[in-house]
């Protein structure tokens, strides 16, 4: 941590752990310089496929999101370490003193102007590009069913070829956070932050939407869609479903490196996972 710090120029330094990380230490970071969180990747080797370089992924996502939306800004940067100004508000998740509606319809904007962003071709960054969507997203579903069989986590599976055109319609690589489900969205009397985007790939906006409505269905959301301006179309749905069962496959399969036991988090997922393949059938 030292390192890092003297790295980026800080002086004046006391720092303190911040909850609420599955998966990197997050450390609050006080300086003379300003307010900070310092993000630090773990030593084991990675759980699943997609994890890795996670680092280098958030810190892509901070880089051009922070252009157009309250993203954090980077101040340092390598492979296992990320420092970036912290934002004000609080996460989303449970609160009940905010203007929701008007959170949602911020919230549109700005996810929309992420979605803006266009990249050089699909998929993670950190595991090499594709040159179509449909080519990426069908890799990254093999990876993560191959992530579970290796952890002995059994998944339903189901056959995504033959949706094959409604994932062919998606010609734009996009910035998706993959990851914006309450906790990891800011709000003071509005919007203030969309943080933690190191699951972030390009590819299908519409796949950002599972998160954005997790464990719901976003055509339930119209702050938010009215503000995004998203009209679904049958197609969409379809994609949709897909990204539904990739994340919640995800979501089991994490489980078991991760050490976690709450058998009533499982049937949630797993339930959530039925209806999405439910309507892929």
């Amino acid at each position: 941590m030292q390192r890092i710090l003297e790295a980026a120029g800080l002086t004046e330094v006391t720092t303190c752990p911040l909850g609420g990380g599955t998966y990197n230490s997050v450390f609050r970071v006080s300086a003379r310089e300003g307010e900070f969180v310092l993000k630090i990747a773990p030593d084991a080797p990675p759980g699943l496929t997609y994890e890795r370089h996670l680092m280098r992924t958030e810190a892509m996502f901070c880089r051009l999101g922070s252009a157009v939306a309250p993203v954090p800004e980077v101040v340092y940067a390598d492979d296992t370490a990320l420092l970036a100004t912290c934002l004000p508000g609080e996460p989303l998740f449970g609160r009940s003193d905010v203007d929701r509606p008007q959170v949602r319809r911020e919230l549109g904007a700005a996810v929309r102007a992420v979605h803006g962003i266009t990249g050089p071709g699909f998929g993670y960054p950190q595991l090499g590009l594709h040159e179509t969507w449909t080519g990426a997203f069908f890799g990254m579903f093999d990876a993560v069913r191959a992530d579970a069989e290796r952890f002995g986590v059994d998944l339903p599976t189901t056959d995504l070829t033959r949706h094959a055109k409604a994932f062919d319609e998606v010609e734009r690589p996009a910035l998706v956070h993959f990851d914006l489900w309450d906790g990891n969205v800011l709000a003071g009397t509005g919007l203030t932050g969309l943080v933690d985007g190191e699951r972030a790939f390009w590819g299908d906006p519409v796949a950002e939407f599972v998160s954005l409505a997790l464990f719901g269905e976003i055509e339930d959301d119209p702050d938010f869609l009215d503000s995004y301006r998203f009209e679904f179309t049958d197609s969409a749905r379809v994609r949709l479903a897909a990204y539904q069962a990739y994340l919640y496959s995800i979501m089991l399969t994490e489980r078991v490196p991760r050490g976690s036991t709450d058998e009533g988090f499982e049937r949630l997922v797993r339930d959530a996972l039925g209806r999405a393949l439910g309507v892929l059938a």
